[in-house]
């Protein structure tokens, strides 16, 4: 049984070797007051996650998109409206079910919207729209950040009109 002490410290560390991005966490494995540490019984783990966008919960999308980025001129909210033409979910949805979201997803965790519309052509699925909203500046922060690792991982670029 392990006992978690304390409270974790999400510390991202960076590679030379890999442009993958993980988390530290400290697990104990006895059953000693949280106020005592034990070292000896302790070993880090690092997580690493690879940036991914998801329409089905654990299958990854293989389609790039457009992504538009808007934001309020105060600063305080914004959104994102990412376009993907012929959607790789398309292919794999009859296998492992409906399209239950839109799933952004990294090493902080995962950032989800439900405002996520298809578009048919002579009834045939041709694309997808998802538009995520920010709120807060928390918010537009987080989600700069998953744009910043998607956009690594999968070549983008970003360019301000």
């Amino acid at each position: 049984q392990c006992l978690f002490i304390g409270i974790p410290s999400w510390v991202a560390h960076r590679s030379a070797n890999s442009q993958f991005n993980g988390q530290s966490l400290q697990v104990a494995q006895s059953r000693i007051s949280p106020t005592r540490w034990n070292s000896k019984r302790c070993s880090r783990i690092v997580m690493m996650v690879k940036p991914k966008i998801q329409f089905i919960q654990g299958t990854d999308e293989q389609t790039i998109p457009d992504v538009r980025l808007t934001k309020s001129r105060d600063g305080t909210n914004g959104m994102a409206i990412f376009r993907f033409d012929q959607p790789s979910v398309f292919d794999s949805s009859s296998e492992v079910g409906d399209i239950t979201g839109f799933y952004m997803i990294d090493e902080e965790g995962v950032l989800q919207s439900v405002d996520v519309n298809a578009k048919f052509v002579n009834g045939k699925p041709a694309g997808i729209e998802a538009k995520y909203i920010m709120r807060t500046p928390r918010e537009w922060d987080r989600f700069m950040r998953f744009m910043e690792r998607y956009s690594n991982e999968n070549g983008l670029q970003f360019i301000k009109k």
